[in-house]
């Protein structure tokens, strides 16, 4: 019985539901919960048999999505439960259109995992990256359901690999296969004894080099760049936002225009940052009520100045008009994506927090990459590539190549799972 992991989940529970009442995302996540053995239940006889995915939030999804792509257009037939742990992954991809249906998953329990298993039965699982829950793996194995870990990344310092990872391993244990991103993070399962790993890459950079290739234009985003330097701040938490506004004030007239997208749309970050940046400064949703001839006529002239961007689902487009790009989160949980500026060739900056992203060292070592811990080291690092045409025009060359040589891992992983489903 995985005593730690069950008191462990119970008074993770707990905390959600005490802090609901005064947490916005606790809250999110003890109501999106509600009802769902009834949303379930109702949508059972088209389930019945599906293929489950299961990831934490978007970014995992972003991982997974090229698998289930791929999957569904050898099977268009089979349905598809997609699950998330988190509201944000829930409420951004809620109507994602190959989902037979959408929802949370079940809070971790046998009885949770059983009632699943009962009620869909499915035929395969994919668990994306780090997804481990202890009753959800094991009732799959116990009904003999083929069950993948994909982009799966490991580092020694986990549970795993410790005398008192006993209850994890045994999750381990319960894949049909692990795909992990890295030959690192294969020798450590293997070291464990793990026979049923390989390296299958990365499948982020299959879904990136996707995106680019399709180079659909933004009119309102180009306008707004028009011939001047552009940086693009992607996935922006406050402090990333107050770090860029006091190295971009520290360019002065050396600074480039800049499109700034928070990742989460809160008036008070969207109003903090209208406070801070350099302006002129507009909000996107002003100016795509205008008239696209006037914005190019006018934004386009300047040679400084903001763009705020307080709409969803546009920056893994928006990077392609960036001649340089910020990414988030390095000074909170973890980067955001990477990938999505470097695969237009786009070299990046971000916080110090990225020991779990391999593209991060990557990108660094390549020279398209570069780790910031203040404001000094941002304003440095901008006027290094903004103010050499030549350097910029390496750092960017170096990203694309980057990407470029890492896709393919999706093709590997469903090769495995293909032959697996009914």
């Amino acid at each position: 019985m995985p005593l730690l992991h069950d008191l462990a989940t119970g008074a993770y529970h707990f905390g959600i539901r005490c802090a609901a009442p005064w947490n916005k995302k606790a809250a999110a996540w003890v109501n999106g919960r509600k009802g769902i053995w009834n949303r379930l239940k109702e949508k059972a006889p088209q389930l019945r048999g599906c293929l489950w995915m299961h990831c934490a939030s978007v970014g995992e999804f972003e991982q997974g999505r090229p698998v289930l792509e791929a999957v569904k257009k050898e099977r268009p037939d089979l349905p598809v439960l997609l699950t998330f742990f988190s509201p944000s992954g829930y409420e951004a991809r809620k109507d994602f259109p190959l989902a037979t249906h959408v929802d949370y998953l079940p809070p971790d329990n046998a009885r949770n995992a059983e009632r699943l298993q009962s009620l869909l039965a499915p035929q395969a699982a994919i668990f994306v990256k780090y997804e481990f829950w202890y009753h959800h793996l094991k009732t799959l194995r116990e009904h003999h359901v083929p069950t993948f870990l994909v982009s799966a990344v490991f580092w020694k310092t986990l549970p795993f690999f410790h005398w008192y990872g006993g209850s994890w391993r045994h999750m381990l244990g319960c894949f049909t296969h692990i795909f992990t991103q890295d030959e690192h993070s294969c020798e450590l399962l293997v070291g464990i004894g793990l026979k049923d790993v390989s390296v299958g890459g990365d499948t982020r950079f299959d879904r990136v080099a996707e995106i680019a290739s399709q180079e659909e234009g933004i009119p309102l985003a180009k306008a707004f760049k028009g011939d001047a330097p552009l940086l693009v701040c992607g996935s922006t938490w406050p402090t990333d936002d107050r770090l860029l506004s006091v190295a971009l004030s520290n360019l002065g007239s050396d600074a480039p225009k800049c499109i700034a997208v928070p990742h989460e749309l809160h008036e008070t970050q969207l109003a903090e940052i209208e406070k801070r940046f350099p302006r002129p400064l507009a909000r996107w949703s002003e100016l795509e009520r205008g008239d696209p001839a006037n914005i190019a006529a006018t934004l386009g002239r300047e040679r400084h100045g903001s763009l705020l961007v307080d709409r969803m689902r546009l920056l893994a487009r928006l990077y392609q008009y960036a001649d340089v790009a910020y990414v988030g989160g390095g000074f909170s949980d973890g980067i955001h994506s990477l990938l999505e500026a470097a695969a237009w060739g786009v070299p990046v900056i971000f916080g110090p927090k990225h020991r779990k992203f391999a593209e991060a060292q990557g990108l660094i070592d390549a020279g398209a990459g570069a780790c910031v811990n203040s404001e000094e080291e941002l304003t440095a690092a901008l006027r290094k590539w903004f103010g050499d045409p030549v350097r910029l025009e390496h750092a960017s060359a170096e990203a694309k190549r980057y990407v470029q040589q890492r896709t393919g891992a999706t093709e590997k992983v469903v090769r495995t799972i293909l032959p697996q489903l009914k």
